[in-house]
């Protein structure tokens, strides 16, 4: 079974999308397989994170940034503004695939863990993730 989800965002930032991904498992009625995702961009990437504290999510948000500020001289890509050549460099260090076990109709997940769409573009997008139920 393959489905795509497209996702609106507000901006850089970590926009959690575990119930989206929990109800296409749940119609795919499978028992036990592998849920694989995967996001059809260059700009912006998925992790799997801690759901419970958002600290965690903004002290990440803010180590990246720090780590790949925008206006690096180094840059030459620059045609969509200061945060494209950085916007790439992050989803590169990042991933743009994930893999969960389905394990008795439901993702694998640990207790803290959720997933995430995490956009690097300081402007609002439209992303497509493309999740593949295999049994």
């Amino acid at each position: 079974m393959v489905e795509s989800l497209s996702i609106e965002t507000s901006g850089a930032g970590l926009q959690e999308i575990t119930s989206q991904v929990a109800d296409i498992v749940h119609r795919a009625s499978c028992r036990t397989g592998l849920c694989t995702l995967f996001i059809q961009h260059t700009s912006a990437s998925l992790t799997i994170q801690e759901n419970a504290d958002p600290s965690a999510r903004r002290d990440l948000e803010a180590w990246l940034n720090r780590l790949v500020p925008p206006n690096d001289d180094l840059f030459t890509h620059t045609a969509e503004g200061p945060d494209d050549m950085p916007s790439h460099i992050k989803a590169a260090l990042t991933s743009t695939s994930l893999s969960i076990p389905i394990v008795n109709g439901k993702l694998a997940l640990g207790t803290w863990q959720g997933i995430y769409l995490w956009e690097h573009r300081t402007s609002p997008h439209r992303r497509n993730v493309i999740v593949h139920i295999s049994p």
